[in-house]
């Protein structure tokens, strides 16, 4: 095989998984601007009679996110949840310690539950695990999801909520191995806590699926240990176990940078291992699958963060501004994602609105794309279906921290349904373009509906108020269908759509 050149071989026999939409869920915490000036501001000209701005929930439609993650992150573990329900002028300010902030508790469970379903998503509630423990998780479920009869639910109902919320996700608390954490604990600790808070939580309502906490990343020295013994205390009570992790350049290695996504999904490999020893110990025959609940690009905006004056309402905290090279990875994140469907079902992007997100907005002015939407929306929207094993020819490369980094990452997503083959793939090739040729030899025909290209001259390029549209997506791609095979000219640095129709 040419060192140029790269192929895929797709065959819809070869399935992975059936994708699940949670897949493509995000996340919205009480930090910085997410909530206040991000997707709640009255008295903003873009904004309804609830204080929902309009301009970012339509940005929110087309990423079509399915589930979204609330209200933390670390922010939950101080969290009390009674003070952001019932009437707005009797709520109580306090002081948040996670990020060092005043919370006006003006926004609050039932307002995100409203105003997730104006944005065409479903809840994943994380509860308080760290100040909080079982009477608060059973009375938070009673209250959201009990129809009437009871002390919790009929209190929602004098709060103007007839009908039960219905969440059915729940986190059992946040990253609660990180001594940044408000009562953090040990993994026996917080196993057993989180064992006896799932069981009454599913006796309030047995509909309902938890999440336990996973170590708060790979770098911790309780990883994997903390997993398997958490799982120890859980494995019968809980339905995925959670996953975060977070990329940066700071050192501004951008091929290394590219190549982060391997990194991810030996992580992946190594938690699933570490489900499976424990299924076996257990003599279960339950499969525990995985909530990839936090994820994301997050470096730019550490230095300006150390500088915030404590104590203020929503300050502009973790508003990392995206650029090129940002997509990129979040393009190879996604596709690791997607290759890991079979366990992976839940994951959110942290986060949706101004903290580490796709979403900008100005308080009292516009709201944009940044360049890691594009990837994500793409995802989203064209990534539903059966995610196929991706037999893939590549030219690889090396850095100092990772070798065998191939310059094609892709899969395949089949959705039957439509007739549509869609290929995901980015070149991580800095300077050259690579010829890609596609294999469709299991599909009777096919022909390129459209060949998206995300890609810009510059990598540091990054989309702002002045200039929101710098970086966008164009359908210039020249993809084309040769019988049974689809090539195509992959550019530089560039993150690709290929949507083939097949019968």
């Amino acid at each position: 095989m040419s060192s140029h050149k790269a192929s895929l071989i797709v065959d819809k026999d070869f399935v992975i998984s059936q994708i699940d939409d949670r897949l493509y869920g995000s996340f919205i915490e009480h930090l910085g601007r997410a909530v206040y000036g991000g997707i709640y501001e009255p008295g903003h000209p873009q904004a309804d009679e609830q204080g929902y701005r309009k301009d970012v929930l339509d940005l929110i439609r087309q990423l079509r996110v399915p589930i979204i993650r609330y209200p933390g992150g670390n922010f939950v573990s101080g969290y009390d949840w009674k003070d952001g329900i019932g009437p707005k002028d009797q709520r109580p300010s306090r002081l948040e310690l996670a990020w060092r902030t005043v919370e006006p508790n003006q926004f609050g469970l039932n307002e995100f539950v409203d105003w997730a379903r104006v944005a065409g998503s479903s809840v994943m509630w994380a509860i308080n695990l760290g100040t909080h423990g079982v009477d608060e998780a059973r009375n938070i479920v009673e209250y959201a999801n009990h129809p009437s009869g009871s002390y919790w639910s009929d209190m929602r109902i004098g709060h103007g909520f007839k009908e039960p919320h219905g969440i059915k996700t729940w986190c059992l608390g946040n990253e609660m191995d990180g001594p940044w954490q408000i009562g953090a604990k040990t993994a026996t600790e917080y196993g057993r806590l989180a064992a006896e808070s799932a069981k009454v939580m599913k006796w309030v309502d047995p509909s309902i699926e938890l999440v336990a906490c996973g170590s708060s990343g790979k770098f911790m020295a309780t990883y994997p240990e903390w997993e398997a013994t958490v799982l120890d205390h859980t494995y019968d009570h809980v339905d995925y176990l959670s996953l975060h992790t977070y990329y940066g350049n700071a050192d501004n290695d951008t091929a290394t940078f590219l190549g982060r996504s391997l990194e991810m999904e030996d992580f992946i490999r190594s938690i699933v291992a570490t489900c499976d020893y424990m299924k076996a110990k257990k003599r279960s025959k339950k499969k525990m699958q995985l909530s990839f609940d936090e994820w994301n690009v997050w470096f730019h905006s550490n230095d300006a963060d150390k500088k915030i004056d404590p104590w203020q309402i929503a300050p502009p905290q973790l508003e990392d501004v995206y650029t090129m090279e940002d997509a990129l990875v979040v393009g190879c994140m996604l596709i690791a994602l997607l290759k890991n469907a079979d366990r992976v079902k839940v994951a959110c992007l942290a986060q949706l609105v101004n903290v580490i997100a796709p979403i900008m907005t100005e308080n009292g002015g516009a709201a944009w794309a940044q360049t890691i939407y594009y990837p994500y929306m793409h995802a989203s929207v064209f990534g539903r279906g059966q995610a196929l094993v991706p037999l893939v020819q590549s030219p690889k490369y090396d850095t100092k921290e990772i070798t065998d980094i191939p310059y094609l990452e892709t899969i395949a997503v089949y959705n039957e349904e439509a007739g549509e083959v869609t290929i995901f793939a980015v070149n991580r090739d800095l300077d050259n373009a690579l010829p890609l040729d596609v294999d469709l030899r299991s599909f009777r025909s096919c022909e390129v509906i459209s060949h998206l290209v995300l890609e810009s001259g510059d990598l540091k390029a990054a989309n702002t108020a002045a200039r929101p549209d710098r970086v966008k997506p164009h359908e210039g791609g020249n993809a084309a269908a040769d019988g049974f095979t689809v090539r195509a000219q992959l550019n530089r640095a560039s993150w690709n759509v290929i949507r083939v129709r097949v019968n």
